[in-house]
């Protein structure tokens, strides 16, 4: 019985041991989430000069679409992905913006625009009716 008790003691003592050296790599992972979540700022703060991205589809079917409708003025790189050689992607508005893709052409295209407060119209010019959209821009 004695030689019982001893082998118990020692893999509670041993279950102990182990136990308190798993609680110190919590604290190394709350290290390593601040780590990250420093060089997230770095990265935004790094990124301001330059324009922003948004994004156009249009097609297969009657679909059209940006990621984004409603945005900051300024500088952005807008890439329309046209997947029907039946429709276009046209965005006219404020500031002279008129940018169109080829209603024949399927692919990817890419324009910069200067965003200026207001709406922003988006249509596909062939179904005008029943393919359109708006960004707010302000």
């Amino acid at each position: 019985m004695t030689t019982l008790r001893i082998v118990l003691i020692v893999a509670l003592a041993v279950f102990a041991l182990a136990a308190a050296g798993c609680g110190s790599d919590d604290e190394g992972a709350v290290d390593d989430t601040t780590t990250l979540t420093e060089t997230t700022d770095t990265d935004t703060t790094t990124d301001t000069g330059t324009a922003s991205a948004l994004k156009g589809t249009v097609g297969p079917d009657f679909d059209i679409s940006v990621d984004q409708t409603s945005v900051a003025p300024g500088s952005y790189e807008l890439e329309i992905e046209d997947l029907s050689d039946i429709h276009n992607f046209h965005l006219t508005g404020p500031g002279g913006v008129d940018v169109t893709t080829d209603v024949a052409a399927e692919g990817t295209e890419s324009f910069t625009v200067e965003l200026e407060a207001g709406t922003y119209n988006f249509v596909c010019d062939p179904h005008a009716g029943q393919m359109s959209g708006t960004i707010e821009v302000g």
